[in-house]
């Protein structure tokens, strides 16, 4: 039979061990975490359309070129006034995979230099990906290889581990 002092030391172990398995799955080893957006104007610009894609899995050129193309984003007019434009820039190229500090994982295989618009046609998620049927990518439900919360059901939370 426990003791009522013992229930408050299980209650407590019970919680650290649930913070340990969840602390776990964003070590910076783990090659599925990418650091989420926090920047509340780039969640409400970005994620108004589709995830706020994190800042990591491009470089600084990249979201520089986008945010300088925003009258035709991917065949939309994503335009925002210059200075949303400017501080949305700012967080993304602050936070880009090539930042000081930032992981970069998705950039491997990316040539120095390249600003590439698409996370999709980056040589590390297309050898992540290169076992997904074609036919998957068109279904409904999913749409297009951008639609990652289709498949990855935390990728709004950096996890984009298989589920």
């Amino acid at each position: 039979m426990k003791t009522p002092a013992l229930r408050p030391l299980t209650l407590g172990a019970a919680a650290i061990a649930v913070t340990l398995m969840l602390l776990g799955r964003a070590q910076a080893g783990d090659d599925d975490f990418y650091p989420p957006v926090t920047d509340p104007l780039t969640v409400q610009e970005c994620a108004s359309c589709h995830i706020a894609f994190p800042a990591s899995m491009l470089p600084a050129a990249s979201w520089t070129r986008m945010m300088g193309e925003l009258e035709n984003h991917f065949g939309d007019d994503a335009s925002v006034d210059a200075d949303t434009t400017a501080a949305i820039t700012r967080y993304l190229v602050d936070h880009a995979g090539d930042a000081r500090g930032q992981p970069g994982k998705l950039l491997r295989g990316l040539r120095p230099g390249d600003a590439p618009l698409r996370i999709t046609e980056l040589p590390k998620w297309v050898r992540e990906h290169d076992e997904v049927p074609r036919s998957e990518w068109t279904r409904k439900d999913v749409g297009s290889k951008a639609n990652c919360t289709a498949c990855h059901i935390d990728a709004a939370k950096g996890y984009f581990e298989d589920d």
